[in-house]
């Protein structure tokens, strides 16, 4: 099939290299402008446009795909379909009808669960067993279209919104060509949406700071929800005064205390109901680490409260 590629970070890459593997021409990659990263804030390419430079695939970075220029040019592509998969922008109707079998999303959710921005992470943080990839016909509505496949997967105790956000992407990505081949042939059944939808919103900074008072299993999902971006956090008194630390990666610990306070020598922390104990921390303007290494220079002894 003539195809167009719709993605901007890590997790869209191994869909576009799928669907370059399985022998389709994907004529124009879409991803969003390249943005100023690092120390230098050098304007750095998207992953997924950095990968299709390097197989040689042309790549269109508008900075709105609501101008008439833009929706134009997609036009003219004259594509069979566009394949989405965490793109960035909200796709106007003309353009969701320019392709002539229509535009289909990769979503990291079981629909009508964890509509909108940050699927993955709001699954974890909500204590969620499991969740899935699905392919859908994408809609003017916020994810509301009709899916065509789905793939479940189990929600690990261990899971980080890194580790989880891995294995979807390879998951989903090897549904590409059996979506693409039944739509080619007209065989697919596209099954609406059925339950009460939530809704994953964007993270906000402020509701990254753990809340200790809470209990240990919602503190832990809390920080490997967030982990590795943008990074539950707390405060902690330092020579230089209040330190922001990041809690990277945790797990349910035995244990009572005032929530916040610090219970023993390795980085167990008291909350509302039980503690978690901190397994990888990075303090302000440092690497990660494991709690050993930054306590030797930057002592959290027991009894210390965490804010």
């Amino acid at each position: 099939m003539r195809l167009a590629f719709m993605g901007t970070p890590d997790f869209a890459v191994p869909s576009l290299a799928e669907l370059i593997a399985s022998g389709h021409e994907v004529v124009a990659v879409y991803s969003q402008p390249p943005r100023p990263r690092g120390r230098g804030q050098k304007l750095t390419p998207s992953p997924v446009h950095a990968f299709a430079e390097t197989m040689g695939l042309p790549v269109f970075t508008p900075a709105s795909m609501k101008t008439a220029e833009a929706i134009e040019t997609f036009r003219s592509l004259d594509v069979d379909a566009a394949c989405v998969v965490a793109y960035g922008q909200i796709l106007k109707p003309e353009v969701l009808e320019a392709p002539r079998l229509g535009c289909f999303n990769l979503h990291g959710s079981l629909l009508p669960r964890w509509r909108g921005a940050a699927p993955i992470q709001r699954a974890i943080m909500a204590g969620d067993r499991r969740t899935g990839v699905q392919i859908m016909r994408m809609s003017e509505g916020l994810d509301e279209g009709p899916i065509l496949l789905s793939e479940v997967m189990d929600i690990r105790p261990d899971d980080t919104a890194a580790t989880l956000s891995e294995r979807m992407a390879h998951v989903g990505a090897g549904l590409w060509p059996r979506a693409l081949a039944a739509i080619e042939r007209g065989g697919v059944t596209e099954m609406a949406q059925a339950g009460e939808p939530t809704y994953a919103r964007k993270i906000s900074p402020a509701e990254a700071r753990i809340d200790w008072t809470r209990p240990a299993a919602e503190v832990d999902a809390h920080i490997r929800g967030l982990s590795p971006f943008p990074g539950a956090w707390f405060e902690a008194a330092g020579p230089q005064g209040p330190t922001r630390i990041k809690a990277l990666m945790s797990q349910p610990a035995d244990g009572s205390g005032a929530p916040g306070e610090v219970l023993d020598d390795a980085l167990r922390v008291a909350c509302g109901e039980g503690a978690v104990r901190l397994v990888r921390v990075q303090r302000e303007g440092r690497a990660a680490q494991a709690p050993d290494e930054m306590l030797r220079g930057f002592p959290l002894p027991a009894g210390t409260r965490l804010s």
